[in-house]
């Protein structure tokens, strides 16, 4: 057993508001320099869409993550025969038409214009180019359009959808749609990681952000591809590569990630969980209707004596372990079982876990009146607007169960919390929801509780980073302070 740290996250889907708070947090933060413009390391979707970059989740496209071929994993994107022709020509790459020419506005168009009868405007610039463009997209173009017939209905997420289900996500009584907000996932298994001919990309060995050392990063743009989320961007100013490193710095000083902190609808939980390292491969190469239990049954008991015992052995500080047991992460994944990863097919173990938003309930029109199928107070999970495999292919490689087991647990703690709060639910018919979702009157009231009154501290167990003990700390930062960007060890420069 390898026990080793992750620092890991949870978005609760239920609590998205689409308010993009977050991705102007980090925007602010990060990515505000020249050759960033495009880039979005947070960014949130409406689902259905097509995402950021357009259809990213369409790997017939991109060709992004592993495959697993005559029993061993490979890259979709990459082989060591196919690295050299990639350099010159790789079909599988986003362009910026996927992505979007960023653009500013002449301004003096509209200050310095002369006088006239037509009200003057400012001309959008390519800050590329520096050229008038015509903008036709934008970073969050498809932004609410879940009903549309060009974005929501280009989802690859509607594949294996019947018709009749496609057909319901349109209709304007039965029209639906949730915000989906995403990171890099820091993957136990990044194919990201394993792309680079520089061997520039990294996995901390102390909390497993995965980085960009910039000195090493000669522009290959190999992890572009890779990456099947789609959340390694190339700087074309600097020629190097560059992703979301969960605001480091930050979590070194006891903060919270900047997208996490300003989160106007508290979906964002972050903690550390401790996972056996020894089992990735074996777990990665499972059936595709595997990989969700396989991946929780990675992540390891930080009570169990044996655990602590090898996580001590591996030079895990107690303060650490400390941290993961008190990790709501672990909570929601492993304990709780309500939070999933996205795409778990792509096979590189990722991080970040969503909790399955619960839908509106059907409806159906009666001449000029509209009207819920359901009568129920809280409906039927598969009576829900958003079709279960629609979930399902998004959050349990087109495997239903796991997701309905989430949802089913949601709901049943609904009606135990409307028995208790309101009083217009029976509180024998609450409990015999709670058997049936496989959930106890105290595992409902602790969910309850970290969903709904959770405080700051509790959304956030960030572990101590002991940078006493890290690499990177051998350096003094002072030395380093005037120089562009982030993890520069020397100026920035062109790689080629």
């Amino acid at each position: 057993m390898d026990v080793r740290s992750q620092v890991a996250m949870v978005f609760h889907l239920d609590k998205c508001i689409g308010c993009h708070t977050c991705s102007i947090a980090c925007k602010n933060i990060w990515t505000d320099r020249k050759g960033t413009d495009y880039m979005w390391w947070n960014n949130v979707e409406t689902k259905p869409g097509t995402g950021f970059p357009t259809a990213w989740e369409d790997q017939e496209k991109y060709r992004g993550g592993w495959e697993l071929k005559n029993g061993e994993l490979q890259l979709k994107s990459t082989s060591k025969a196919q690295t050299v022709f990639n350099i010159f020509h790789n079909p599988h790459m986003p362009t910026m038409d996927d992505y979007y020419e960023p653009w500013t506005y002449d301004y003096q168009e509209l200050f310095n214009a002369p006088p006239g009868d037509d009200q003057p405007v400012a001309k959008p610039i390519s800050m590329v180019t520096g050229e008038l463009i015509q903008i036709k997209s934008g970073p969050n173009w498809d932004d609410d359009l879940g009903g549309s017939p060009i974005y929501a209905a280009n989802d690859p997420n509607l594949k294996g959808l019947s018709p009749e289900a496609q057909q319901q996500l349109f209709a304007v009584e039965e029209l639906v749609m949730f915000y989906l907000p995403r990171i890099c996932n820091h993957c136990l298994n990044p194919s990201c990681v394993a792309s680079c001919p520089s061997g520039a990309l990294y996995k901390r060995g102390e909390d497993g952000i995965v980085l960009v050392d910039q000195n090493r990063c000669r522009g290959w743009r190999a992890c572009v591809s890779a990456c099947p989320y789609k959340k390694v961007f190339y700087n074309w100013s600097s020629g190097k590569s560059e992703k979301c490193i969960l605001c480091y710095p930050r979590l070194e000083t006891g903060q919270a990630p900047a997208c996490f902190h300003s989160c106007v609808g508290r979906i964002r939980y972050l903690g550390v969980v401790l996972y056996d390292a020894s089992r990735i491969e074996e777990v990665s190469k499972l059936p595709e209707d595997q990989l969700v239990e396989a991946q929780r049954s990675l992540i390891l008991d930080p009570n169990d004596p044996e655990v602590i015992a090898a996580a001590r052995l591996n030079g895990i500080h107690d303060s650490v372990i400390e941290s993961a047991q008190r990790s709501p992460v672990y909570q929601f994944v492993k304990v709780w079982k309500i939070a999933l990863p996205p795409h778990i097919e792509y096979r590189t173990m990722p991080m970040l876990f969503y909790v399955p938003p619960m839908a509106p309930v059907l409806s159906q029109r009666e001449g000029q009146h509209l009207t819920n199928v359901s009568e129920d107070l809280f409906h039927d999970i598969d009576e829900a607007r958003i079709p279960m495999k629609f979930l399902a292919n998004l959050f349990g490689a087109g495997v239903e169960d796991g997701v309905r087991y989430a949802l089913r647990k949601q709901k049943a703690v609904r009606w135990y919390r409307r028995a208790i709060t309101v009083g217009d639910v029976t509180m024998e018919t609450a409990e015999r929801m709670l058997r049936e979702a496989n959930c106890t009157p105290d595992e409902a009231e602790a969910i309850y509780r970290l969903t709904a009154l959770c405080t700051f501290e509790e959304r956030f167990v960030i572990p101590p980073m002991h940078r006493e003990e890290a690499i990177e700390m051998m350096r003094d930062p002072q030395e380093h302070k005037q120089e562009t960007g982030f993890g520069f060890l020397h100026g920035q420069r062109r790689a080629m």
